[in-house]
């Protein structure tokens, strides 16, 4: 499963954006799309999806701190 950075997340319109440790790239997610509550700067495990629009995250779950 794909690990990452919350790189921003807003919860006032629900949608935020993961940074993917593998490859760098920035991840579409938004509120439906995740398990628990995050923040900007969690460590996240997730799924991807293709959607027209490029892949979004889902299943997204927070990391237990190391």
């Amino acid at each position: 499963m794909p690990t990452g950075t919350v790189k921003f997340y807003n919860r006032k319109n629900k949608f935020g954006f993961i940074k993917v440790d593998d490859t760098g790239a920035e991840i579409y997610v938004r509120q439906s799309g995740i398990v628990d509550p995050i923040n900007e700067g969690d460590r996240v495990e997730f799924e991807m999806e293709e959607h027209p629009k490029g892949p979004i995250a889902v299943k997204v779950k927070k990391l237990a701190a190391e």
